[in-house]
């Protein structure tokens, strides 16, 4: 018991703060919290069993800076498609962003937290626990991380019933497309080696491209908004 509760501790205190708690609160803005909760807590037992059990193998067969860019490119994404429906009310109340929501929000928060210091926390406990531990361990990952992730849940939802009108979803463009740029950064320096100057062009070519696609989307809104 004492092992369940150090884990645990030890989880909620590494989560708070790190970016999946912030990617709550900005998904608040495009999906039910009932879809939040049920798609995080899926997505958060399935990345500790697979710490758990499979953590190592998952860090032999999988490159660390590939799921970094693929965790980037995913968070432009998301900020792109914030925009595109943005001010959409009726259908944010339905809670229809996306047509399959539970299945977004598991797919969001794994690419976010695979590879992430807790992932490597429940790793390194499941370790030194050995499979007689496994459970405890897998248990008290889950549970720590959820209650630190359900924390940004309730700050998301409190702001979006008290701010005004659109200015989560403004928030939720601006979490995603910073994670964006220093998920994407973080990927191209473990490829190609820290301080290296192709780092900066990459993401500074992937940045533009980005931006122009908001700047056409944003236009593109504001001619069928005059219609």
């Amino acid at each position: 018991m004492a092992l369940f509760f150090q884990i645990l501790f030890t989880m909620f205190i590494a989560e708070m703060g790190d970016k999946t708690q912030l990617l709550m609160i900005a998904m608040t803005s495009r999906y039910k919290l009932r879809d939040i909760i049920i798609g995080s807590a899926l997505s958060i037992l399935t990345l500790n069993a697979m710490a758990v059990v499979l953590g190592s193998l998952i860090s032999q067969l999988i490159p660390t800076w590939l799921i970094k860019l693929i965790a980037g490119l995913a968070f432009f994404y998301f900020a792109w498609s914030t925009l595109r429906g943005e001010g959409d009310e009726e259908e944010a109340s339905q809670g229809k962003a996306s047509g399959h929501p539970i299945l977004s929000v598991f797919g969001t928060f794994f690419l976010a937290e695979l590879g992430d210091k807790t992932q490597l926390t429940a790793i390194t406990f499941a370790a030194n626990g050995g499979l007689d531990q496994a459970l405890t361990v897998w248990l008290a990952c889950s549970i720590g991380l959820f209650a630190a992730d359900l924390v940004g849940m309730l700050v998301g939802h409190l702001l979006k019933s008290k701010t005004p009108e659109g200015f989560l979803d403004k928030l939720a463009f601006a979490i995603f497309a910073i994670f964006g740029v220093v998920t994407l950064f973080e990927g191209t320096e473990l490829l190609l080696g820290e301080g290296a100057w192709q780092s900066w062009l990459i993401v500074g070519g992937a940045a533009l491209v980005f931006v122009l696609l908001c700047l056409w989307t944003w236009r593109r809104k504001g001619t069928q908004a005059e219609k």
